[in-house]
């Protein structure tokens, strides 16, 4: 019998100091039996750093979504698709390969990549040279610390404040709170 995914619930108020984007978002985010609390975070974390681009690219007809994860790997992690079907954004968290990220640049008017593991610097030493010709490519390094700390966060029913000031994302659950300040490689 195949494992389920486990659903997360997450009511997400959002304050982009830096865009000037202000919103209340319910979330759903379904955890793939292989996926780790520590990646569904920084995929919560993708979309509450890229949430601005509903407002600010597409005057707010868009829908800002999470991708079907895991369980289907065409699918990007995080996505914002106009009313007209065009996609704006695209995220992918983890380490992807060269050829997938060049088919969503094709597909996407921008596509981020979120990389986390602590293998991600070898990862990025391995695939530079392929992505240089992706001109709508950014790839950000989140600390290992703070993804790891993000999971700390993981509960099934989550009531989070997301704060964007200077680049900085400030994650709180009203009791801990995280900073993450990706560090982009391109």
């Amino acid at each position: 019998m195949a494992l389920k995914s486990t659903i997360f619930k997450a009511n997400l108020a959002i304050a982009d100091i830096d865009h000037g984007y202000y919103a209340d978002h319910s979330l759903t985010l379904a955890r793939h039996p292989s996926e780790t609390d520590e990646r569904m975070m920084v995929r919560l974390a993708a979309l509450a750093l890229n949430a601005y681009r509903v407002q600010s690219e597409c005057g707010g007809d868009a829908t800002l979504a999470f991708g079907a994860g895991l369980s289907s790997p065409n699918d990007p992690d995080v996505s914002i698709v106009d009313f007209t079907g065009q996609m704006h954004l695209w995220v992918e968290v983890g380490q992807p390969e060269d050829k997938p990220l060049a088919k969503a640049c094709a597909k996407a008017d921008h596509v981020s990549v979120y990389c986390f593991h602590h293998a991600a610097e070898v990862w990025w030493r391995g695939i530079e040279n392929k992505l240089t010709r992706l001109q709508n490519l950014s790839v950000f390094r989140v600390p290992s610390l703070a993804s790891q700390a993000l999971a700390g966060l993981a509960q099934r029913s989550m009531q989070l404040q997301a704060t964007v000031h200077e680049g900085t994302l400030a994650l709180s659950d009203g009791s801990n709170s995280i900073d993450v300040e990706p560090l982009r490689w391109k």
